[in-house]
């Protein structure tokens, strides 16, 4: 299978022929909130503030081959070629999930906000697209999850995100990604959740609530009630 790209509901090999040239995954940088205290070298940072260091949106830049390889290759079947691929890469609005395949289980959040650029060569040419993208890369399976053939060793953790209550259960929830989540909870009656001191009540069904967030590595909860409770959330890496 030729290495490619899916977005939009369409791969950049199979539906279209076209391979990838060059590729460059820009990285998302740390914004920095910081106050140099006057006449002096003493620098305060705020980043943090909120409860955790925040990060802006990544670029994401691929240079696509376009020969026309089913055609004559001809100036013309090129150019309808590439109004093909524009078409598809700049139709809607809002950043829709982009899978890279060298990444495999993994998606962006991405849009092509600024305009493409083709390079034209008589019967070929080259169109460099450049996508905005959500700081992080997205799992695409849940955590808690038991697919052995998509488990990965160096950057998934074992564990398990459903859980019986009678009465009192205390349990240990991992957010193996950078920045924190909010993960949707389904419980059958409703419980609180007791996490760092501060109780959490949940109703019945499902619910998903900025207030109560998994941070970033281990994170200890107290869970009363009686019934099944459940932890839907996906890691998010750089």
């Amino acid at each position: 299978m030729r290495y490619g790209i899916t977005f939009n509901g369409k791969h950049s090999y199979r539906d279209f022929g076209i391979t990838i040239a060059d590729k460059n995954v820009g990285y998302p940088e740390k914004q920095k909130i910081k106050v140099q205290v006057p006449f002096s070298n003493i620098e305060y940072d705020f980043s943090e503030i909120y409860g955790e260091q925040t990060y802006t949106h990544r670029t994401l830049e691929y240079t696509l081959n376009v020969v026309d390889l089913t055609k004559q290759n001809t100036t013309e079947s090129i150019n309808i070629l590439e109004t093909q691929l524009s078409n598809w890469l700049l139709v809607g609005g809002g950043k829709r999930k982009l899978y890279d395949d060298s990444m495999p289980g993994y998606y962006y959040l991405a849009e092509v906000e600024g305009g493409l650029d083709f390079d034209e060569l008589w019967n070929h040419g080259t169109l460099t697209v450049q996508f905005t993208a959500y700081p992080f890369m997205i799992s695409e399976f849940p955590e808690g999850h038991d697919l052995w053939d998509e488990f990965n060793f160096e950057l998934d953790v074992a564990q398990v995100t459903d859980f019986t209550v009678n009465g009192t259960l205390d349990v240990i929830l991992y957010n193996v990604g950078t920045p924190s989540v909010t993960p949707t909870i389904e419980a059958s009656a409703p419980m609180d959740i007791i996490k760092d001191g501060v109780t959490y009540k949940v109703p019945v069904g499902k619910t998903k609530s900025d207030d109560f967030i998994l941070s970033p590595g281990e994170n200890k909860l107290v869970i009363k009630g009686n019934g099944t409770i459940n932890f839907l959330f996906y890691k998010e890496l750089i």
